[in-house]
């Protein structure tokens, strides 16, 4: 072979080679579609930003470590909005970083949470079928992003909870797989606390999960993680003390976590601590307040309603009539919240309620209606009952049997 034809058939060999490598990163127009949220990380925590300490494994570039580590823990503090934005910065980076995608949908599942809207659900699922066309350097990384794949598959026709179901499954294989990848321990606890069924009074799931994260915990007391689904795992009358000691430590952990200063008030309240409960979603609310601010969130962020819904339980149960009595004339100058989900819905339901209710103030409980007419309660039929319910309750104590009998066909 002549040397220019030698020259021309090793450029030919290694353009080919180039293009095969190429085909592994996604495309600018794939990436764009997936409208990722972007921007600063917003916290009203300390000024460095603590979110708690772990070193997720991954393929993807040193350059990027710090951030993907940090993506993580948002994402464990349930931080969704943020940990997206710091899978996008990642992708922007170092777009063929597989496991980036795999954020993205992790990101927008939450589970525990309110199930993801249909937006929520395409953008989780287009970023996984990024993740699967990539060429992804390890077996691992493949097998996190089946996992959670399996939660997106058939979206439109598979329910909620058959899907988190399918998650758990796909991640039961990952735990087995890797038993020395923690993260897929306490991500596997994670999906165990998603598919348990609600009726199950053994709480098989959760005891699963919690000698998983318990096994875990000694060593990284400081994993936002561990503590954090600890905390969920517990999050019942029978099995709340089991939570105490997680509760106690989740906010100092993460105390640049909105949730992570709520959530320790979930174990609090089952266990009647009623002075922890008020400390901890005082602390929550006022970084809701900031965090709505800070992030441009038009009226109230739904993570304030949630925390002042446990405020006025813990007041009420106190007898501090005072403070839950502001706490409801509050509440009535909130006219827009955002999100709208189930949360909201139970808050603008609960707070008024349970202070007629405890106070025995009948005439109001029999005239209560929901927290403004705009509000879709359709949406929400089981939150609306709750209004039902206090007015049932009013009506029967003022002797307003026609009020009573009409409320109670509509409950």
């Amino acid at each position: 072979m002549k040397p220019a034809n030698f020259h021309l058939v090793f450029l030919l060999v290694i353009g080919f080679f180039s293009c095969k490598e190429n085909k592994s990163d996604p495309s600018t127009e794939s990436i764009a579609d997936l409208q990722l949220k972007k921007g600063a990380v917003v916290s009203c925590g300390p000024a460095d930003n603590q979110f708690g300490s772990l070193d997720f494994k991954n393929s993807c570039s040193g350059k990027v470590k710090q951030d993907f580590n940090l993506a993580i823990k948002l994402l464990h503090s349930f931080e969704y909005d943020e940990a997206e934005k710091v899978f996008a910065k990642i992708i922007d980076a170092e777009p063929g970083c597989a496991m980036a995608y795999w954020g993205v949908a992790m990101s927008n599942f939450h589970p525990l949470w309110t199930p993801p809207t249909e937006s929520e659900i395409k953008k989780g699922a287009k970023a996984i079928k990024i993740a699967q066309s990539m060429t992804v350097p390890t077996e691992r990384e493949r097998d996190y992003i089946t996992a959670i794949a399996a939660f997106y598959q058939d979206w439109e026709k598979t329910d909620h909870r058959t899907r988190s179901i399918n998650f758990e499954l796909q991640m039961a294989k990952v735990y087995n797989a890797y038993p020395e990848d923690k993260e897929a321990a306490i991500f596997y606890a994670l999906s165990l606390d998603a598919a348990a069924d609600p009726a199950d009074k053994t709480f098989e799931k959760q005891k699963r999960a919690g000698r998983i994260l318990n096994s875990l915990y000694p060593g990284r007391p400081d994993h936002p993680g561990i503590v954090h689904y600890i905390i969920h795992t517990y999050d019942s009358p029978e099995l709340a003390a089991s939570g105490l000691e997680a509760a106690k430590k989740y906010a100092s952990v993460a105390p640049s976590s909105a949730h992570a200063l709520h959530m320790p008030s979930h174990i609090f309240t089952r266990l009647g601590l009623w002075n922890e409960c008020i400390e901890s979603n005082l602390a929550s609310v006022d970084a809701a307040k900031c965090y709505a601010q800070s992030a441009g969130i038009k009226g109230h962020w739904d993570e304030e309603l949630h925390g002042l819904d446990y405020l006025m339980y813990g007041y009420l149960q106190k007898g501090d009539n005072e403070k839950a009595k502001k706490l409801l004339e509050y509440l009535k100058t909130i006219l827009e919240v955002n999100p709208v989900n189930f949360k909201v819905a139970y808050a603008f339901a609960a707070i008024p309620s349970r202070y007629v209710l405890e106070n025995r103030i009948w005439n109001e409980a029999a005239t209560l209606k929901g927290h403004y007419e705009n509000f879709p309660w359709n949406k929400y039929p089981w939150q609306e009952a709750i209004v039902r319910f206090s007015r049932l309750l009013g009506a029967v104590h003022t002797g307003d049997q026609a009020s009573a009998k009409t409320d109670l066909i509509a409950l």
